[in-house]
């Protein structure tokens, strides 16, 4: 009987750890797997700013424990002379940091280290490619 037919009740211990593996080496969990395998960064669109880093942790609701990470965000400059002020590019580093799952909206690799593993895929936390 397949895994995934069956109610986490009623299997086996064993059954629950190959049906964890499974779910995370299939779906868009993958990408951050093989980051956290390879050290190879990724790209995490958030709701309001873009995180790129490296993934040393993730667990099933994509909270993530990240290093080296480059947080990049827009503002719109506030001056009194002109209403028409263009927008900044912003950003800064951070070492290290815990990323709540729930800010994220996408996460890809890098497109600079994707060559060195599988294909680049996306991955929306409702597990759609």
């Amino acid at each position: 009987m397949c895994l995934l037919n069956k109610s986490k009740g009623e299997m086996t211990p064993e059954e629950l750890q190959k049906r964890e593996e499974e779910e995370f080496n299939m779906g868009p969990l993958p990408v951050l797997t093989q980051s956290v395998k390879n050290n190879t960064q990724v790209l995490i669109n958030c709701h309001n700013k873009k995180l790129l880093g490296r993934v040393k942790a993730f667990d099933r609701h994509r909270n993530m424990v990240l290093e080296k990470v480059k947080e990049v965000w827009t503002e719109v400059p506030k001056n009194g002379r002109s209403k028409k002020s263009k927008p900044v590019n912003k950003h800064h580093y951070i070492s290290k940091m815990v990323l709540c799952g729930d800010s994220v909206i996408v996460v890809l690799w890098n497109s600079d280290t994707a060559g060195k593993g599988p294909l680049p895929r996306a991955m929306t936390p409702g597990g759609r490619c």
